[in-house]
């Protein structure tokens, strides 16, 4: 059996390292990351203004007076993202990281129609719908950004600049610098949407989110991908290596749209469209021990195995898993290359998903609102929270017991063997 992991660990490092340490993943990464105080804050306001015991006059005026806290934040989050992953790029090629995120995000607005449509199907010139710049901008936005930064930072690389004499401001020099880069980027982009607009008669913001965007986030809120990508993050896990992290640069993108399309979806008194959503996997996976949910693992090893050094392991890494860190477990168990808890550490999270997920779908316990909540928020906690519903940190209650049941066996049973061992 050693011999065998050992030989798939030959096959699977690889990979999993080009993965992780692939540029533009973890531009993409860190890109999201830049906006997640933004989101909180966002969130926060959104709780707030739909607490369960509010009836819906009190909701209306809190909206009122405090909606723009989620507009400016959450409902804007393409923006960020695109800015983000123009400095981010700008960054790793070793470029003026500012100018590299204005000249994306400038790039993104080119191609943003300038166009509100109201109800009765008027058209409004000169305005930004907010839509444009959260969920259905999302792909549009990323992908806008990147090529952009990649012009930029190519001609920037060439030696394309405006040089200023010693003496400048600094400021003044990185400006005459960034110029013509900038204004060769901006102008591709322009004409690509001139192209698009008198050509086609369309916007590439309405071609994307058809061709590109809605068939991914359909895929991506799918139980077969959810459960694909959770079995992914177990194995590489299992491998020692940051399963998460590899993961999440990949379904980031998708489960963010998804969780924008809620979140606008819930502030307009609307059916919820997707059970599957970023604050989904963050509450209902990570939410209930850090991966592969072993909050439940850590405290039968703390009170329930008689081995002392389990206790021990246990003890120490029951404080942690409180808030969803479970490093101490995973290499402390150690749950890496141990082939005795294979089964339940990749059984556990797909069981319990799949369960999670038709008591959502049946409608007994609602979905997440769209709200973010930070995934170091304690169980229970943080599915009510996520869902705006008691029930929601039920559930969460429910999953624990459940994984305790599956690693119940697997764990005794090591216990017994350290105990013959010995």
């Amino acid at each position: 059996m050693n011999s065998f992991m050992d030989k798939l660990s030959e096959k699977i490092m690889p990979l999993a390292n080009a993965l992780g340490q692939n540029r533009y993943l973890s531009v993409l990464r860190d890109a999201f990351m830049l906006s997640f105080p933004l989101t909180m804050f966002g969130s926060i306001v959104v709780v707030i203004n739909n607490l369960p015991f509010f009836n819906d006059a009190t909701k209306g005026t809190l909206s009122g007076l405090f909606g723009n806290g989620q507009n400016a934040t959450m409902s804007i989050m393409t923006i960020f993202v695109t800015f983000g992953i123009g400095y981010y790029l700008s960054k790793s090629y070793k470029v003026e990281a500012i100018f590299g995120g204005a000249v994306s995000l400038a790039s993104f607005l080119i191609l943003t129609p300038f166009v509100l449509l109201t109800e009765d199907g008027t058209e409004v010139s000169g305005v930004l719908s907010l839509d444009r710049l959260g969920a259905k901008g999302m792909f549009i936005g990323m992908i806008a950004a990147f090529i952009a930064a990649e012009i930029y930072c190519r001609i920037t690389k060439k030696g394309w600049q405006i040089k200023m004499p010693d003496g400048v401001p600094p400021a003044v020099t990185k400006s005459f610098a960034a110029l013509i880069p900038a204004v060769v980027t901006l102008t591709f982009f322009l004409l690509v949407n001139a192209l698009m607009i008198g050509i086609f008669h369309v916007n590439l913001h309405d071609v994307i989110y058809e061709v590109i965007q809605k068939p991914l986030t359909g895929l991506g809120s799918s139980l077969p991908a959810t459960l694909l990508a959770l079995f992914l993050v177990q194995f590489l896990w299992f491998f020692g290596l940051h399963g998460q992290i590899i993961v999440n640069s990949v379904m980031d993108p998708i489960w963010n749209t998804l969780m924008l399309d809620n979140l606008e979806a819930y502030q307009q008194g609307q059916d919820l469209p997707h059970i599957i959503t970023k604050p989904f996997m963050e509450t209902f996976t990570v939410g209930l021990g850090g991966s592969g949910m072993t909050l439940a693992v850590v405290i039968l090893m703390a009170f329930v195995l008689k081995k002392k050094q389990y206790q021990e392991i246990g003890r120490l890494a029951l404080a942690p898993g409180i808030f969803n860190v479970n490093e101490p477990a995973i290499f402390g168990l150690p749950i890496v290359l141990n082939a005795t808890i294979l089964i339940p550490w990749i059984c556990a999270p797909l069981i319990v998903t799949t369960f999670n997920y038709f008591m959502m779908a049946t409608g007994i316990v609602p979905a997440p609102t769209g709200v973010s909540v930070p995934w170091t928020v304690p169980i229970i906690a943080s599915g009510t929270l996520a869902t705006n519903s008691w029930l929601g940190g039920l559930l969460q209650a429910i999953d624990f017991i459940i994984v305790a049941l599956i690693w119940y066996p697997f764990l005794r049973a090591m216990d017994r063997q350290t105990t013959i061992e010995e």
